[in-house]
C-alpha cells in the first residue's frame, strides 16, 4: 500500500482534530500534540510549545494558526494549506448545518444536557493542555512573576491582551539582555 502524501496526511489529521474537539483552540492542543508529537512524529515538544505561544500571539484562531505552522513547517505551502482548510472544514460545516435547525436544536432538553457535559470535558482539556504547557516551560521567579502578572492583568483588570502579550515579550526579552549582560 502506498504512503499517503504528507499533505494529505496533514489534512486528515487535522480534519479530524478539528472534528472531534469541542471548545475551541485550546481544547485543541492536547490533540494537536497528541497527533503530530507522538503519533505522526512531525515536531517535537519544544517545537510544539512554540508554535502554540506563536499561534496564541498572532491575530486569528489558535487551532487555526497552529495548524497553519505545523503544516507550513512538516510540508511548505501546500501542507500549511492543507492542515489549515482541515482543521477548519468541520466547524464551517457543523456550524453551517446547525443553522439551520438553531431554533429547534436549542429547545431540545437532552442536547441542553449534552452541551452541559460537552462544556465539562472542554474544560478538562484547556486544564490537560494549561498543565502540558506548564510543564514545558521555564521555571524561575521571573517566569512566575510575568505568569502572575498577566494572569491578574487578564482576569481582574480591563487590559487588552493584545498588550498583556507585548508586555511579556518585552519583559522576556529584557529578562534575556540583563542575563547576557551578566555572564560576560
Amino acid at each position: 500500500m502506498k504512503r499517503i502524501p504528507k499533505t494529505i496526511s496533514l489534512f486528515l489529521t487535522f480534519m479530524k482534530i478539528g472534528l472531534f474537539t469541542f471548545g475551541g483552540g485550546y481544547a485543541m492542543i492536547p490533540l494537536i500534540h497528541r497527533e503530530t508529537v507522538d503519533n505522526k512524529k512531525w515536531i517535537s515538544d519544544e517545537d510544539i510549545l512554540e508554535i502554540i505561544a506563536i499561534a496564541e500571539s498572532t491575530p486569528g484562531p489558535i487551532a487555526i494558526n497552529a495548524a497553519t505552522f505545523i503544516g507550513y513547517r512538516v510540508s511548505g505551502f501546500w501542507g500549511a494549506f492543507a492542515a489549515t482548510i482541515g482543521v477548519a472544514l468541520p466547524s464551517f460545516v457543523i456550524i453551517t448545518a446547525i443553522s439551520f435547525i438553531l431554533a429547534e436544536f436549542q429547545s431540545i432538553r437532552w442536547i441542553q444536557y449534552a452541551f452541559n457535559g460537552i462544556r465539562a470535558g472542554v474544560l478538562a482539556l484547556i486544564v490537560k493542555a494549561l498543565w502540558s504547557m506548564y510543564r514545558q516551560s521555564p521555571k524561575g521567579i521571573f517566569a512566575y512573576i510575568i505568569m502572575l502578572g498577566a494572569f491578574a492583568a487578564t482576569a481582574f483588570l480591563p487590559v487588552n491582551v493584545i498588550f498583556v502579550i507585548l508586555i511579556c515579550a518585552a519583559a522576556g526579552i529584557a529578562q534575556a539582555l540583563i542575563a547576557r549582560r551578566r555572564n560576560k
